[in-house]
C-alpha cells in the first residue's frame, strides 16, 4: 500500500496520530494542482487539520520530544494532526509523505525536513498547491524554497551559534588545548553542516586547538559507538571528542569505556542537545559540557501558525535560546530535561 493511500485511510481514525532518493520533485509537483503562486494564505478557524512532516530517527530522543511537543500542542487546540512516523532516514522517504499532506489537502504543514536540498521542493509543491508550510527544526536551501514566498517562516535553533558555544566552552576548559575528534551529525542536515562550521571556525582561531578528524556518525549512538571504537586508536593524542548530539554521545560513552578509557577523564566529551541522560551524564562526570537544543517548540509553532491566519506579521526566522550546561547548573536544569 503506498504512503499515500496509508495515510488517508488514517483520517476517519485519528485524531492524533503519534508521528519526526527515490521520489522526485516531479512526483510531489504533480501531487496537487499548481494553483497559488505567492504565499497563500490561511483563513481563520475554529478548527485546523494541520500536516506534520517529522523526519524519522530510530529511538532519538531529541525527536520524540520534538514530536510530542507538536502533538500535545494540537491535542491542547483541538485540532487534528495528520502524522505519519515515516519508516526510513532516506529523504526520498519523506517527499512521499509530504506529497500525501499535499493530496490530503491539510490547513497548514509543519516540516522537519532530513534533507535541506531534497525536501526543499516539496515546499514549492506545497506553495503551489495553497497550503502554507512552516519549517521547524532543520532548514530548507533557500535557493530552492524561498523564504516568505514558499514558506511562511523557520522555527528552530541557531545551530551554528551551538557549536560556537561548544567551542567557548572547551577552549576555556582547555585553555586552548586540546586534540579533537569531531562526531558529525547527518550529511546535509542543516544542524550537522552548521553545527560543524560554528565550532570549527571558532577552534582554528586558537593555535593550541588541533582538529584531528571529522567525520559523520548521522546522529546515530551505534554509528557513533563503531566510529569511535575505530578512531580514539587510530588518533591515540585525542583529548577531546566532539559529538553533535547527545544520542551519539552515548554510544562515544560505551565505547571509550570498552577500550578501557574513562569518558570525561582520559578524554573530555562535549556535546549538544540536553537530553535527561546526558545531563545526568555532566553529573557522572563523564559528560563535561552539552550545549541545549531545545525541541519544545510545539507552542510557539502553532501560535506562528495562528498568527499567519490572522493576518499579523510573522518575522520569516524565529529562533529558539539555547543555554550551555556544565557542573555548574546541570543539577538544576535536570528537572526540565527531557
Amino acid at each position: 500500500m503506498s504512503l499515500r493511500n496509508r495515510i488517508s485511510l488514517f483520517f476517519p481514525l485519528v485524531t492524533l496520530l503519534s508521528v519526526g532518493c527515490g521520489s522526485t520533485s516531479d512526483q510531489t509537483a504533480t501531487a496537487s494542482q499548481a494553483v497559488c503562486q505567492g504565499l497563500p494564505p490561511l483563513a481563520v478557524k475554529s478548527t485546523y487539520r494541520v500536516g506534520f512532516a517529522q523526519l524519522w530517527e530510530a529511538n532519538g530522543p531529541w525527536r520524540n520530544a520534538n514530536t510530542a511537543s507538536m502533538q500535545d500542542e494540537a491535542a491542547r487546540l483541538g485540532y487534528e494532526l495528520i502524522f505519519d512516523p515515516g519508516t526510513s532516514s532516506d529523504a526520498g522517504e519523506q517527499v512521499d509523505r509530504m506529497a500525501a499532506l499535499i493530496d490530503a489537502k491539510v490547513d497548514a504543514i509543519f516540516l522537519a525536513p532530513h534533507d535541506e536540498a531534497v525536501l526543499a521542493p516539496s515546499v514549492v509543491a506545497a506553495r503551489k498547491a495553497c497550503i502554507p508550510t512552516f519549517i521547524v527544526d532543520r532548514a530548507v536551501n533557500p535557493t530552492i524554497a524561498i523564504p516568505g514566498t514558499d514558506y511562511v517562516s523557520y522555527l528552530g535553533s541557531d545551530f551554528r551559534l551551538e557549536g560556537e558555544q561548544t567551542a567557548d566552552w572547551l577552549i576555556e576548559r582547555t585553555k586552548g588545548k586540546a586534540e579533537i575528534i569531531e562526531l558529525e551529525g547527518t550529511v546535509g542536515s542543516s544542524p550537522g553542516v552548521a553545527r560543524k562550521q560554528g565550532f570549527d571556525e571558532r577552534i582554528k582561531t586558537e593555535p593550541g586547538m588541533k582538529l584531528l578528524v571529522s567525520e559523520s556518525a548521522d546522529f546515530d549512538e551505534a554509528k557513533a559507538y563503531s566510529a569511535t571504537l575505530r578512531l580514539v586508536p587510530q588518533y591515540p593524542s585525542a583529548t577531546v571528542i566532539y559529538s553533535h548530539n547527545d544520542a551519539m554521545s552515548y554510544g562515544v560513552i560505551t565505547a571509550l569505556e570498552e577500550l578501557g578509557k574513562i569518558p570525561g577523564k582520559d578524554i573530555l566529551i562535549v556535546s549538544i542537545d540536553g537530553t535527561k541522560k546526558g545531563t545526568q551524564y555532566i553529573l557522572d562526570g563523564k559528560i563535561g559540557e552539552v550545549t541545549e537544543c531545545n525541541p519544545k517548540f510545539g507552542p510557539v509553532a502553532f501560535q506562528t501558525m495562528l498568527k499567519y491566519a490572522a493576518g499579523e506579521a510573522v518575522p520569516l526566522v524565529i529562533k529558539n535560546v539555547d543555554r550551555v550546561f556544565d557542573l555548574n547548573n546541570a543539577a538544576a536544569y535536570l528537572p526540565e530535561a527531557y
